[in-house]
């Protein structure tokens, strides 16, 4: 999901809570406030060689002792206006970093209404080679494997 699209869900519903709900459908606590909006960017070489960018948006939360707060559409709007300039752009992916025992990041999937709250459903980020053409072995010619071509019948 992207910034713009977190946006139109946050115009729509001002007067909604926010809940962060994990991959494996626990949420967050009520009281976990956005304690960072940030810019990513990823400069990096892939294993085959090839120069790469990512850029996304990050939010960061945190859970303190101060249960009285909560972080409402409106007030998660507000701090995603003073990061525009920061952001530079709507159209970015959107992750959230979460304390979970260690620290982690989960992208955001979608966005459910749920009686007064809006739910936030983040998903499992995962590990991939992105050169896999160049560097996972090729597949071994049929024939190499036990496989012979028909014989054509006369």
């Amino acid at each position: 999901m992207t910034v713009r699209e977190l946006r139109g869900h946050l115009e729509r519903h001002p007067d909604k809570g926010i809940q962060f709900r994990l991959p494996e459908g626990t949420g967050l606590a009520t009281h976990a406030p956005v304690s960072e909006v940030a810019r990513i960017e990823k400069r990096f070489i892939d294993c085959g060689g090839v120069l790469r960018n990512d850029r996304f948006c990050r939010l960061q939360t945190w859970v303190a002792d101060d249960v009285d707060h909560r972080l409402g559409a409106a007030k998660l709007l507000g701090i995603l206006d003073k990061a525009k300039g920061i952001l530079e752009s709507e159209d970015l992916d959107v992750d959230v970093e979460h304390e979970v025992g260690f620290v982690t990041q989960m992208p955001l999937k979608s966005i459910l209404v749920e009686g007064d709250c809006l739910t936030l459903q983040l998903e499992h980020r995962h590990t991939d080679c992105l050169a896999q053409d160049r560097c996972l072995p090729k597949p071994a010619p049929a024939e190499a494997i036990g496989f012979r071509k028909p014989t054509p019948r006369s």
